[in-house]
């Protein structure tokens, strides 16, 4: 079986010649015995995994990829073959998609217990993960790898390197910052709006002609197979998930109603919290919470957005610019620092700066009396004074 496997492993990687190495790869401290990377489909986790193997391949160690989708791996069992690969000198160990093995979390807590083995996997569901590091206590160190900033977006386009900055670098330097990335040779307004549309998920580059389709199928594949195999849904209800990724499309992020919401998607006002923390897991949805703590906390609606702008345009027929730019802000942000949204303008940062988005005449009447609050603007190139660029929350990470 190890034969077969290192085959499989063969052949994909010569297909993965992606140099572009993605923000987390500088994060993951790679010494851990036990590492986990969970995000949406089409991120680049399986790319990632392949940049290690080929960096441990040249270190001389000696490491074995396996996708855990892998058909004939059907009924194989996993701690059989971990233990078959340690006696022929296996040192790490890289599984993909492993949310996709039942009871996973056991047998890698068996494996971490029973072998002296590195181990790095990937899965596709926070729920997964999230479940598999309760079950793994202190054994596993987990990483989110979310999809292309607009950074990393015109480093690959553009072959440039550019910086990442601080949330405090951002709102304390933005003009200098602004400027200097100015400089380069791209239209940032014209790269900003095509990021928006296309730019998220790193498979743009290399299915541009089909990309929403591509996309389309990734929502598919998220909700048909992952959360099935997970047991968080019956198969003939996943078309109820679907419909209500409709109606949060047709909902302004401002007007949520769950009781409308459950209507308008034909499911009970019960199942529906059960749906949009699904969705959430996957990377479908973002939610974001008001500034309260405790039991208000509870029962305060949180705003329900797509993931990021690139499901809006790929999902929704209409989007309206509103909706478009908050959604970005949201993604990008929420990365880096608490999120919450506010009473006076549309969000605060770290519960302590505020801050209003809108287009490029948006003024400051609403947030005008509040300390350590900010514009963030559409359409403008550089800001001035607390009026900062919305494009420039992009380089974030």
């Amino acid at each position: 079986m190890l034969d077969k496997i290192r085959k499989y492993q063969n052949r994909l990687q010569k297909s993965f010649n992606i140099t572009y190495r993605r923000y987390l790869y500088y994060t993951i401290d790679f010494d851990d015995k036990m590492i986990a990377v969970f995000g949406a489909r089409g991120v680049g986790k399986t790319t990632l995994l392949f940049q290690y193997l080929d960096e441990l391949q040249a270190e001389g160690n000696n490491a074995l990829y396996i996708s855990l989708d892998y058909p004939f791996l059907s009924g194989i069992d996993l701690i059989e073959l971990v233990e078959e690969f340690v006696e022929s000198g296996g040192e790490s160990l890289l599984l993909d998609e492993v949310h996709r093995y039942e009871a996973f979390a056991s047998h890698l807590k068996t494996i971490y217990d029973l072998f002296d083995i590195k181990v790095i996997f990937t899965g596709s569901s926070a729920t997964s993960i999230l479940n598999a590091k309760s079950d793994l206590s202190r054994r596993v160190t987990l990483y989110h790898l979310n999809g292309f900033s607009f950074r990393e977006y015109l480093e690959v386009k553009h072959q440039v390197s550019l910086q990442r900055y601080t949330l405090q670098e951002i709102l304390n330097e933005h003009i200098k910052i602004a400027t200097s990335i100015d400089n380069n040779s791209f239209n940032i307004l014209k790269e900003f709006k095509s990021y928006l549309k296309t730019g998220y998920y790193p498979f743009y580059f290399d299915k541009k002609s089909s990309y929403y389709q591509n996309l389309l199928n990734t929502i598919n594949l998220t909700i048909d197979l992952d959360l099935t195999s997970l047991g968080l849904i019956e198969q003939k209800y996943t078309y109820k998930l679907k419909k209500l990724l409709e109606v949060i499309c047709e909902s302004k992020p401002f007007e949520v109603n769950y009781s409308k919401i459950a209507t308008m998607a034909e499911i009970s006002r019960v199942k529906l919290y059960d749906y949009i923390s699904y969705l959430n897991d996957g990377q479908m949805l973002l939610l974001v919470d008001e500034n309260v703590t405790g039991l208000k906390k509870v029962q305060k609606p949180a705003k329900i957005y797509l993931n990021n702008t690139n499901l809006l345009y790929a999902y929704c027929e209409e989007t309206e610019i509103g909706t478009v730019r908050e959604t970005f802000f949201a993604n990008q942000v929420a990365s880096c620092c608490p999120l919450h949204i506010s009473k006076q303008g549309d969000f605060i940062l770290s519960r302590k700066y505020t801050v209003e988005i809108g287009g490029k005449d948006k003024s400051f009447d609403q947030i005008k009396d509040i300390p350590d609050s900010y514009v963030t603007a559409d359409d403008i190139i550089i800001g001035a004074g607390n009026k900062i660029s919305l494009w420039l929350f992009g380089f974030l990470y």
